[in-house]
């Protein structure tokens, strides 16, 4: 048997489809970035085929008097670096570079004190520094953009641009590079930008962002953020799909912008409005809108998959379609709400809706019961996840409002209309308010999932049967990540624990890192990279990692 160890990048998957064709074995994964939410997959199961990935890990020990962990402490870290202090965008890795999201609490330009929401651009070998986005609070203050949160949204990185929705509700598209290449247009005025209108310019160098396009959806839509934007875009050919973030105000009864639109499509290339949504959710929030769009083939046509923040899950068709959206009218009973229609406008059409909430869990006794109450409804912040023509989704609020009784739903994504019975292929009732995306292992066809009570479930994808619940003791935030046979999971209390992939439950470590995990760990390359509320640890087996430093053929 011959056993080869490679490192490939994911452009090298032509050679690695050869090898397998040879009958060569490859225990240790070839590389591969994870440059979005989802990674390569734009159904966003968080899942990766990498091998040779660890279940131990020692996070390590902090230097006297300082927060930089002491690398000659810790077990299976490559680096670990310093963000600021609350963290729960994850990781991208693309090109050689690891892009997050954090506050400015550890300033790295002593011209921007307090208050900031931070892209950092990592290199990917070392965790340095090469470059950061400085985002400036919103004047309206923490109805929109809450104190201290940071930048929430994963980027999207394609080639040499990077996407992501910034915590003053624009979606702006950046230079992989930063200024170190120059401050490429049309967009040139980061000076102004980084410290907000009206304020004395900042001194751009090599290590600030380079903004290509910027697009504001409050101006340019009228939306209402509440309390927080943070979309982890999707991109398909040459559109970037977004959620606005549209929401209530302070009251929680009213909703500033029911006529805004919840979903859009944008240029890539140039950040222009390019379509949005039909359905006409803005009169049925219940609080806000934070979820992230998925995608999937479906019968030959791309969908795109949108958990509403009425609790109606969207498939829409990926083409924009011209007048094909007004007038606009509910799918559910509710308030109507009608607009002008325009025949210049394009439209991202809806193929099919769920209402994910069960008529339980609306009424009781003949009374309806309210939002947010524990035994209610909610609407879905979760990422639906695309996978074997299946869609699969949870429903959830936001922890502020704390726990309650949820619903993870299994849908039949080839329906059409309003399929909340009709598409309902199984639906798990045991799992609490959820704002976690699945995580589906192919080979072995689980389903891993967290709730927000601080429970994994795991169950069989095609059937929605339970093997097993873990109770991680403590609030869950991120996601569950399925690879090479493993579990990773991070929680409220910091713990980041790996459990193994089967249908019998085995905890393999816990460790505690020190600060919250609520953010999702992501691979690239062979390394998992896991960030707290304070640190980004790449993790990685450093056994493999020293074996393999150069390509070798192991012939036995």
């Amino acid at each position: 048997m011959k056993t080869m160890h490679l490192s490939l990048h994911s452009r090298g998957s032509g050679l690695l489809s050869g090898l397998l064709g040879l009958g060569l074995i490859l225990p240790v994964s070839y590389a591969e970035d994870w440059p979005s939410w989802g990674g390569n997959d734009p159904g966003r199961n968080m899942y990766s085929p990498a091998r040779g990935l660890p279940s131990q890990f020692d996070p390590g020990k902090a230097k006297p008097g300082s927060e930089e962990i002491d690398l000659k402490s810790t077990r299976n870290v490559k680096w670990v670096a310093k963000l600021g202090s609350q963290a729960y965008g994850n990781a991208v890795v693309a090109g050689g570079k690891v892009f997050i999201g954090t506050n400015n609490e550890n300033p790295r330009d002593p011209q921007h004190q307090g208050d900031r929401s931070i892209l950092l651009c990592l290199d990917e070998k070392t965790g340095e520094l090469l470059w950061q986005l400085v985002v400036p609070k919103l004047a309206s203050g923490k109805v929109n953009d809450w104190e201290n949160l940071g930048l929430l949204s994963s980027p999207c990185v394609e080639g040499n641009r990077v996407y992501l929705v910034t915590s003053r509700c624009e979606v702006v598209c950046l230079d992989t590079e930063g200024q170190a290449n120059g401050n490429d247009g049309p967009f040139l005025d980061e000076a102004q930008y980084v410290v907000g209108p009206g304020k004395p310019k900042a001194r751009i160098g090599p290590k600030d962002a380079d903004l290509i396009w910027r697009y504001d959806m409050m101006d340019e839509l009228g939306v209402f953020p509440h309390n927080a934007s943070n979309c982890s875009v999707l991109i398909l050919d040459d559109l970037v799909y977004v959620c606005t973030s549209n929401g209530q105000d302070w009251t929680h009864v009213n909703i500033p912008s029911p006529g805004s639109p919840s979903f859009i499509a944008l240029d890539k290339k140039t950040g222009k409005l390019m379509a949005e949504d039909n359905a006409g959710i803005g009169p049925r929030i219940f609080h806000g809108q934070w979820t992230s769009p998925s995608a999937g083939k479906v019968n030959g046509k791309w969908q795109i998959f949108f958990g509403g923040g009425d609790g109606v899950c969207y498939a829409f068709d990926a083409r924009p379609h011209k007048g094909a959206g007004a007038p606009i009218v509910p799918v559910l009973p509710g308030p109507q709400f009608q607009r002008e229609e325009d025949a210049d406008a394009a439209y991202l059409t809806k193929v099919w809706w769920a209402d994910v909430n069960p008529a339980e869990y609306k009424a009781k006794e003949g009374k309806p019961i309210k939002y947010p109450a524990a035994e209610g409804p909610s609407e879905i912040n979760a990422t639906p996840v695309f996978y074997k023509q299946r869609l699969y989704v949870a429903t959830g609020q936001d922890p502020e409002h704390g726990e309650g009784v949820g619903r993870l739903v299994c849908l039949d994504a080839t329906k059409t209309g309003d399929i909340s019975k009709s598409g309902l292929l199984w639906d798990f009732k045991g799992i609490h308010r959820s704002i976690s995306t699945v995580s589906i292992d192919p080979g072995s066809g689980l389903l891993f999932v967290g709730d927000f009570s601080g429970f994994v479930h795991c169950l069989d994808a095609e059937t929605g049967k339970l093997y097993w619940t873990h109770d991680m003791k403590a609030h869950m935030w991120g996601s569950t990540l399925v690879a090479d046979g493993k579990i990773y999971v991070g929680d409220e209390d910091g713990d980041f624990t790996v459990l193994t992939a089967s249908k019998d439950k085995k905890v393999l470590s816990e460790v505690n890192l020190g600060a919250p995990v609520y953010s999702t760990p992501v691979v690239a390359n062979g390394v998992i990279y896991v960030a707290s509320n304070t640190h980004l640890y790449a993790f990685y087996d450093a056994a493999i990692h020293a074996k393999d430093a150069v390509p070798t053929v192991e012939t036995q």
